[in-house]
């Protein structure tokens, strides 16, 4: 399974997030465990070689004594012993007039980098995660859709609601599905025009208004190959909070083989074989080719075209 996933760290006691008391509650108590986004980037602590990282995470008092807005934390769950966790998004910007912030807010990293490196755990990796879907949501959703007007947090960051108009918006999720399409013998692999050199990937898309998930693979296959799909099946899904996806893993059998690709889309598409496929995974190809690591969905469905003999 992909390293940035679903988590379990907390439990979200999601019905409890419409009680502001309880939220304020959390918030404002002794136990009360903040983590802190720079620019969507987390806070971490790591060794000097950066071989080994966590999540920083902040007292109530502390975020005080650095002059940072905690009641505007999102509320994310509770641990173990009960005790409330929240994120706090800011601007780096912010973060820099911090007293001693050198010492106290750095390292600031990139969690896609966090993600590549692998020296998170994949728990923290998560929730992390969902910290900054949370967050982003937020950055782009200050106006109303429907009136303009400016909109007001609720239920600890979960819900947001219009003050002129009344109309009510959650937090974004889009699907997108990402799909391993082979021949029985051979894996279809694109190479997009944002990759590295030498990096290829499953075809991916979103689902458009009006789609259902088999539609959407055989669709976006079409499209960017020319190859026709026939039977696809489920394989798994991965949140991927960049900013705000759920990436729904699929199989799909090739009912035609010849490439057609269009280059708006994609650079190149290519077969390969269930050993070429096992070279890139273990990062031995003999032409350098790669695929994405194992913080990505893509990884863990060329891992089982490559295990099925």
């Amino acid at each position: 399974m992909p390293t940035v996933g679903a988590t379990t760290m907390l439990d979200r006691i999601a019905h409890r997030r419409s009680d502001p008391e309880f939220v304020k509650l959390k918030l404002n108590a002794p136990g009360a465990r903040f983590l802190l986004l720079a620019d969507l980037k987390p806070v971490i602590r790591s060794n000097a070689e950066r071989t080994t990282a966590r999540l920083a995470w902040f007292s109530l008092g502390e975020l005080t004594e650095y002059g940072l807005p905690a009641p505007d934390a999102l509320y994310l769950g509770v641990d173990g012993e009960g005790n409330g966790c929240f994120a706090l998004a800011v601007n780096e910007h912010r973060t820099r007039h911090v007293p001693g912030a050198v010492e106290k807010l750095r390292p600031i990293v990139d969690l896609r980098s966090l993600a590549m490196q692998g020296a998170m755990s994949p728990e923290e990796l998560s929730l992390c995660g969902q910290a900054r879907a949370l967050a982003q949501w937020h950055e782009n959703a200050r106006c109303c859709g429907h009136c303009g007007g400016n909109t007001l947090v609720k239920d600890g960051g979960w819900r947001r609601k219009c003050w002129a108009c009344g109309m009510e918006w959650f937090p974004r999720t889009d699907p997108v599905v990402i799909m391993l399409v082979t021949d029985g013998a051979r894996c279809l692999l694109a190479h997009e025009h944002r990759y590295g050199e030498k990096m290829y990937s499953a075809l991916a898309g979103f689902i458009e208004p009006g789609e259902d998930i088999e539609h959407a693979v055989r669709r976006e296959v079409l499209e960017e190959t020319n190859i026709k799909v026939g039977e696809v099946t489920y394989h798994s899904s991965q949140p991927w909070p960049f900013p705000h996806s759920l990436m729904i893993g699929c199989l799909g059998r090739a009912e035609s083989t010849e490439i057609t690709i269009d280059s708006g889309e994609i650079a190149d598409a290519r077969w390969f074989s269930r050993e070429d496929a096992r070279l890139m995974l273990e990062k031995r190809h003999p032409d350098g080719l790669n695929v994405p690591g194992r913080q990505a969905i893509a990884n863990a469905l060329l891992a089982s075209f490559v295990e099925t003999a």
